[in-house]
C-alpha cells in the first residue's frame, strides 16, 4: 500500500504573518483549534525544524495522543510536521499563500503510509473513502478555527 493524501484550502482574511503566528504557536493551539485538548511541547523553542511536542485532539469520539516534530520549516510560506502511530507514518504539510496584504490562503495536506507490520486495516479506515471524509472534515474545522482566531487580528 501506497501513501495516501488528503487535501483541504481555505482563504482566510489575514495577512500571512498573523496565520503563520496562529499555526506555530503551541503553546496557545488550544485556544486556536478546538479539536486540541492539550499541548505538550517536549523540546526546541520557538518553532522550527527539530520542535517536538505531544497533542491530545478529540477525533472520532475519543481522545489521541500523539507526538510530532516539525520536519520542514520555511516561515511564513510553510512547514511540514510528521508523526508515527499505530504503524502508519503522518505528514501534514502547510502551505500559506499570500494573496494580498490581509487575504492568506491556507493549504494543508495530511499523509499516511504504512510503516509495516498488521496495521494496513487501520490506515485503510483511517484514509479510506469513509476515513478520508472524516480526515477532510477535521482538517477544514481545523482551518475555520485559525479563521475564526485571526480574522480581524490585523497586524503580521
Amino acid at each position: 500500500m501506497t501513501s495516501k493524501s488528503v487535501t483541504a484550502e481555505r482563504r482566510i482574511a489575514a495577512p500571512r504573518g498573523t496565520v503563520w503566528a496562529a499555526l506555530t504557536d503551541l503553546p496557545g493551539m488550544e485556544r486556536v483549534l478546538s479539536g486540541v485538548t492539550k499541548v505538550e511541547v517536549l523540546s526546541g523553542e520557538g518553532f522550527g525544524v527539530g520542535t517536538r511536542w505531544r497533542e491530545t485532539r478529540r477525533m472520532f469520539g475519543k481522545d489521541a495522543t500523539e507526538e510530532m516534530w516539525v520536519t520542514r520549516c520555511e516561515a511564513p510560506e510553510g512547514y511540514a510536521v510528521e508523526a508515527e502511530s499505530y504503524g502508519s507514518h503522518y505528514v501534514s504539510a502547510w502551505e500559506l499563500r499570500a494573496d494580498g496584504p490581509e487575504t492568506t490562503t491556507v493549504r494543508m495536506t495530511f499523509s499516511a503510509s504504512p510503516t509495516g507490520g498488521g496495521i494496513m486495516n487501520v490506515l485503510a479506515k483511517v484514509l479510506g473513502p469513509v476515513g478520508a471524509r472524516a480526515v477532510r472534515k477535521a482538517i477544514e474545522k481545523d482551518l475555520d478555527d485559525v479563521a475564526a482566531a485571526v480574522e480581524g487580528r490585523g497586524g503580521s
